[in-house]
């Protein structure tokens, strides 16, 4: 669950909505809702996309490390 939770608390933390942030990874706001609540998960491309737009390891968004 730590992915749902760190996706949702990077996206609050920058001020941004889910539509903002859809807007930044091209995907639509149903995809992120999904991605906040573990029901899918963005691919590795999207993945690349958030932790250089929000300068967060991969291993942190997925639970593997606290930093």
């Amino acid at each position: 669950m730590l992915f749902t939770e760190r996706i949702k608390e990077i996206r609050i933390e920058a001020n941004l909505t889910q539509q903002a942030f859809e807007e930044l990874f091209a995907v639509s706001q149903d995809t992120i809702s999904l991605w906040e609540n573990g029901r899918s998960y963005p691919n590795t491309e999207q993945l690349y996309q958030i932790c250089t737009r929000f300068k967060v390891s991969a291993d942190y968004l997925l639970g593997l490390s606290n930093y």
